[in-house]
């Protein structure tokens, strides 16, 4: 019964019981006419139809509608050679032609739909060619024939030919309703999960803000030289926290779009660095060794780094997660270079559990992983892979794999990059002198850690920085004083920032508005959009994209 429509399997079940009755019916005209041969006829024709409505009823699709239509058939001629041509039964092979387009798939079953209309045509011809005298030769009064066969079979023909389509087109209504329903099921579905997912983002980079932005002013502070290395260890794991986040939301975004990359001129060696530090200590937890091999004559090169360690952090997690004893080797080398670009090859090696050669395909489907087992005694949620190849397969690469049970496992992968001249690395690195002299801003914000480290960073800029905590009190604040612009939180008590958005303009369509916004959805950008706002930065943000947006819009 899975394997086929339930439409069909109520159609041929109703057909059969109709057709069972329409067999009746010509028993009853035999009877009166006494032809015992055409009783004895019908008679074997529903007990079979009746079996083929057992068959479908009971889910032997197949069996029932074969039957069906051979007895059908058989029926039909033997009917039709027995009362001659003026009985009108050859005109049921119109309803036998028809039929196997509405109980047959086209797309799976084309071989059947083929083979009994041409049987279908093949009798009705072959019996006016044969005079009618195809199965009988003897005859039933013409006159008889005409004037109580004829019209019966006149009437039964157009009404099996009219319930076909009628009845099929009923189903068909049934069924487009119900996938209606389903589709808005679903659509509600999404929502609901696009609306859990926003709401677990913010909730999640609200206080990730405030981590990345209090170790860049930690690191901007003139910190001792014995805790650079910790401060810039805190701020990458931060990174490394939203890199997990950003998997749950990947994989969200991956099912429907193409992932977008950021290209920028990458120095790879320093972009790096902090990978081995940041999982130094689970290897040391476990005991095993942590190497990273990194050429020393990489150039920089072109490549959206954030995306780069995304992939990398989950590939050495991963060999972390499942090695207990050995080592786990990060390696970036390159194998070919010319004057404008190069092959980078990237390698993770662990002396782990390894992976059979029958999952290794497997492994990159989501939620997925080796074996049950591995799941109880491990843990994970099996969306690291499927993200790693995701974004991998968007930088037109492959991740492939070498491993055997027992003797770990190597993923790696190439890409092909183009070379950046150290004038665009300088353009791209370099900090900005923004000149934010006399400039008034207003940072409607309700979590407290983060307008403390917004504030910080902002009137470090020489920006003079007045708050609220709500919409509501956003937009009595810009009716009562004039901002260059405001940054505008998005979820917030008593007033939203799209409600304050559009109150405050109402009066002033002049003054920029930011939206400080924890979700990367579409349906938020959107909203932002039609709010009133400017612009939009995410959070966590770096503290220099958020200067040279303020500037940017200010000076527009």
């Amino acid at each position: 019964m899975a394997d086929f429509s339930l439409r069909r399997t109520q159609m041929v079940f109703t057909l059969s019981l109709i057709t069972s009755v329409i067999s009746v019916v010509y028993i009853f005209i035999a009877l009166s006419l006494k032809l015992d041969n055409l009783v004895s006829l019908h008679l074997i024709c529903i007990s079979f139809y009746l079996l083929c409505a057992y068959f479908s009823w009971k889910g032997n699709l197949i069996e029932s509608r074969i039957i069906y239509l051979v007895i059908l058939n058989i029926g039909i001629v033997t009917s039709a050679s027995y009362v001659g041509q003026e009985g009108g039964m050859e005109f049921m092979f119109m309803y036998s032609m028809c039929l196997p387009f509405m109980i047959f798939s086209f797309n799976r079953e084309k071989i059947f739909i083929f083979l009994f209309c041409i049987t279908a045509i093949i009798l009705w011809a072959t019996l006016y060619i044969s005079d009618f005298n195809l199965i009988v030769n003897s005859k039933i009064d013409v006159e008889q024939a005409a004037k109580f066969i004829y019209p019966v079979s006149i009437i039964m023909t157009l009404f099996l030919v009219t319930f076909q389509l009628f009845y099929y087109s009923h189903l068909n209504f049934k069924n487009f309703s119900s996938i209606h329903n389903y589709r808005e099921d679903a659509i509600e579905a999404s929502n609901a999960k696009s609306n859990f997912l926003s709401t677990m983002s913010h909730e999640i980079r609200t206080p990730l803000n405030a981590v990345i932005g209090l170790s860049h002013i930690l690191g901007d502070n003139n910190p001792r030289k014995d805790q650079v290395q910790n401060i810039e260890a805190l701020n990458y794991s931060g990174k490394i926290l939203l890199n997990l986040l950003n998997n749950v939301l990947d994989f969200s975004k991956m099912q429907s779009t193409k992932i977008q990359l950021d290209n920028i001129p990458t120095d790879l060696l320093s972009a790096t660095k902090q990978i081995k530090k940041i999982h130094e200590t689970s290897c040391l937890k476990k005991g095993i060794i942590m190497n990273l091999k990194i050429d020393n004559d990489i150039p920089m090169i072109w490549l959206d780094i954030v995306r780069f360690n995304q992939v990398i952090n989950n590939l050495v997690s991963n060999a972390i997660k499942f090695t207990d004893k050995g080592s786990v080797t990060l390696r970036i080398k390159k194998e070919q270079q010319t004057e404008n670009t190069l092959t980078l090859l990237t390698e993770v090696i662990d002396t782990g559990i390894g992976i059979p050669k029958e999952k290794q395909k497997t492994i990159w489907e989501a939620f997925t992983q080796a074996s049950s087992s591995t799941n109880r005694l491990y843990g994970g949620t099996g969306l690291g892979l499927p993200i790693v190849k995701s974004i991998v397969n968007s930088m037109n690469s492959d991740v492939k794999i070498d491993s055997l049970i027992g003797n770990g496992s190597r993923f790696y992968f190439k890409l092909d990059l183009k070379i950046a001249s150290e004038k665009e690395f300088q353009k791209t690195t370099e900090k900005k002198v923004h000149n934010f002299e006399g400039k008034t801003i207003l940072l409607v914000e309700d979590n407290l850690i983060n307008v403390m480290v917004a504030k910080q960073i902002l009137e470090k800029a020489k920006l003079n920085v007045d708050v609220a905590n709500d919409g509501l009190a956003a937009v009595n604040m810009v009716k009562e004083k004039h901002y260059d612009t405001i940054l505008m939180d998005i979820q917030m008590p008593i007033m939203d920032g799209y409600e304050a958005s559009v109150e405050i303009r109402k009066f002033n369509s002049k003054i920029p508005i930011l939206a400080l916004s924890a979700s990367v959805f579409m349906e938020v950008k959107d909203r932002i959009n039609e709010s009133g706002m400017n612009g939009f930065i995410f959070k966590p943000f770096e503290p220099e994209d958020l200067l040279n947006q303020i500037e940017v819009t200010i000076n527009s």
